[in-house]
């Protein structure tokens, strides 16, 4: 009697030893980051560094910000939020949907105007490409993206009578604008500098199509749909964009350089001091 218990005691602990010889560590919940597409180039690089600092996979969803902002208000698990603006975190803040306080700038851009890379022509401004009714433009559709709503809203001032313009098109952010000029049916555009960096079909056409200078502030937060379990990794990478090497990181990505504010997060501290 004593025999077969032990034989049986046996069996099952070799049964238990091969079921931990095959089994294999359940990967934690990446962090979820709602971002505008003109992140893309940057993270491409941002990214890596820190999944492998932090030990934490990040999942971006690239959706122009005003889309972001209607899904984080129906409750999409999103972690952090980017927008490229700050209005939609502003407006997140205003509704008590973000959790580390107001929204923290971490990039700037400005509009610029951009046309084919083969075009013919060596330098169009915005302004002549109004006043020649055959030129299409494209620009960003307000109803979907930050981008559409500042084009928008600089236009409306300086020049009131643009939507009765023929040939006006619209795409949802400014890679759909860049793809308009790629294929042909669109001759010019209004994107966000950032976004007119990186890529080898296009061209800045015109530097300030406003006639001056439009700063675009990219803002960030912890929004209320985090995850208890991912607070502290939402809280890091918001730190993390905020340090000196990403920002210039981004800078070479085609950010314009933004001014940190005085106090320093802690990841911040620590490479001042490395």
């Amino acid at each position: 009697m004593i025999i077969s218990t032990f034989k049986v005691l046996i069996v099952a602990v070799a049964g238990l030893a091969a079921i931990v010889g095959t089994w294999e560590p359940v990967q934690a919940e990446p962090l979820i980051v709602g971002a505008p597409p003109s992140l893309r180039p940057a993270f491409s690089d941002i990214l890596p560094m820190f999944e492998r600092e932090y030990d934490v996979a990040v999942d971006v969803v690239y959706t122009p910000s005003k889309t972001l902002l209607h899904q984080i208000e129906k409750g999409t698990p999103i972690d952090v939020f980017l927008s490229a603006g700050i209005e939609e975190v502003e407006y997140l803040h205003k509704e008590g949907l973000t959790l580390n306080g107001p929204p923290r700038i971490f990039a700037q851009t400005s509009l610029v105007l951009v046309m084919s890379s083969t075009s013919p022509h060596m330098f169009f401004s915005f302004q002549e490409a109004l006043s020649n009714p055959s030129t299409r433009i494209a620009l960003g559709d307000p109803q979907t993206s930050s981008l559409g709503d500042v084009t928008a809203r600089v236009l409306t001032k300086s020049y009131p009578t643009y939507k009765s313009r023929p040939h006006i098109l619209y795409g949802s952010h400014s890679e759909d604008i860049i793809d308009l000029i790629r294929m042909g049916k669109a001759d010019v555009g209004l994107v966000y500098r950032v976004d007119s960096i990186s890529h080898g079909h296009i061209r800045i056409s015109d530097e300030n199509p406003i006639g001056a200078y439009v700063p675009i502030q990219f803002g960030q937060a912890i929004v209320s749909t985090v995850r208890a379990s991912l607070r502290s990794a939402a809280e890091q990478f918001s730190d993390f964009l905020m340090t000196p090497r990403i920002q210039k990181l981004l800078s070479h990505h085609g950010s314009d350089s933004i001014r940190l504010p005085m106090g320093l997060t802690p990841i911040e501290r620590k490479e001042r001091v490395s």
